[in-house]
């Protein structure tokens, strides 16, 4: 097969999204001598993918469609055209919100999440009429729709109405050679050289997104731990801002431990899983998420976990981290309080996360990807003969 892939949403490569465009082409390496990978790359980020050069075909993609309009427009109009250019087989959009139209081609979309459908009401309204009638109409153009949990088909199923049939489960992997358990002695150091942290710390990994990511309810959580224990403890919160961010700023201004709350912005590739090993707990009480790499990062890491069980988290974690009603703070203050003070528990989740998190492989993920490529494929050709 000739294989298509769009990469203009991986947002300068510091997005979840950018992620599974990364693994996954890794993993279709070993897939190179039977398959053709074309890959539509804007200019800019094509340092990014300079690790495909030799098993993929790489396209520049002009820099005047980077804006989220343009890049729509370009997905409706000019991809079309270059997959034909480029006599592909099957074309793969990777996120929901670039679906094109027209049938160059086998076309192939992974839905992330419906977070913007399910709970409109944390959301700008033009994201939710899209998400609820644009989306909806576009999908069901695609040939086969990957979706990257359990609770995400479900989403797809309730809220477009597709056809089960037309919907594969395909889970993420982990990069298990860059996050995996290490002494913490070395990654403490680490986070005291590089990023000043010298206490025991609850980190949280997600851009500052409000209300969504739910940072204010965190903040205040932490608030009451801090006032009702004064252990030394602190909270890191790792990403960059996002919308709503200025409400994530103002709880920590206006917090009476703002100086026990640390904003790191964004953090590279690279020093990730060295703040994962050094953190005493991870907490991600996100209000509502698709498959989402930090909490399974910080499991393979050996890192303890603290989470919701909503969305495609329950699906990540298993049984391996503690949970926690997101929405209610007091709540998340007495499971911060708990996990600080209980070593034993953290013993246990820092054991069991790695055995969860060792379930979840790019390799799989590729493996099955291909599978859906080719049943596209199969289905566009029948479609066509029976016109």
């Amino acid at each position: 097969m000739r294989i298509g892939l769009s990469t203009s949403v991986i947002q300068d490569g510091k997005t979840g999204i950018a992620e599974y465009v990364f693994a996954l082409v890794r993993a279709f390496e070993q897939a190179s001598t039977h398959h053709k990978f074309v890959l539509f790359v804007l200019e800019q980020d094509l340092p990014l993918f300079e690790f495909a050069q030799k098993t993929a075909q790489i396209v520049p993609v002009d820099e005047r469609f980077r804006p989220p309009a343009q890049d729509i427009r370009w997905h409706r109009t000019e991809l079309p055209r270059l997959a034909q250019v480029h006599c592909l087989d099957v074309l793969h959009v990777p996120s929901h919100r670039r679906l094109i139209w027209r049938h160059p081609c086998a076309l192939v979309a992974t839905v992330h999440d419906l977070a913007a459908v399910r709970a409109a009401r944390r959301f700008d309204w033009k994201w939710m009429v899209y998400g609820r009638v644009v989306a909806r109409w576009l999908a069901r153009r695609q040939n086969e729709i990957i979706a990257n949990s359990e609770s995400t088909a479900q989403d797809i199923a309730d809220f477009w109405r597709l056809p089960a049939g037309r919907v594969s489960v395909i889970h993420h992997g982990v990069d298990h050679e860059r996050f995996s358990p290490a002494p913490a002695e070395i990654a403490k150091a680490v986070a005291r050289q590089r990023f000043d942290l010298h206490q025991p710390f609850f980190l949280y990994v997600s851009r500052l997104n409000h209300p969504t990511k739910n940072h204010v309810r965190l903040i205040e959580a932490f608030n009451r731990f801090k006032a009702e224990t004064r252990q030394p403890w602190q909270l890191v919160l790792a990403g960059g801002d996002w919308d709503g961010a200025e409400a994530v700023h103002g709880a920590i201004q206006r917090s009476p431990f703002a100086s026990d709350i640390r904003c790191l912005g964004f953090v590279p590739k690279q020093d990730l899983p060295f703040l994962y090993r050094a953190a005493d707990v991870f907490v991600y009480p996100s209000l509502h998420d698709g498959f989402k790499f930090p909490p399974l990062e910080a499991m393979a890491c050996g890192c303890p976990v603290l989470c919701p069980m909503r969305g495609a988290l329950r699906e990540v974690v298993g049984g391996a981290a503690t949970t926690v009603d997101p929405e209610n703070v007091q709540a998340l203050k007495v499971q911060l309080g708990r996990l600080a003070s209980d070593g034993e528990l953290r013993a246990h989740l820092s054991a069991a996360g790695p055995q969860r998190a060792r379930q979840f492989e790019w390799k799989r993920t590729a493996e099955r990807t291909l599978q859906v490529y080719s049943r596209a494929c199969s289905r566009a050709a029948t479609k066509y003969a029976a016109r």
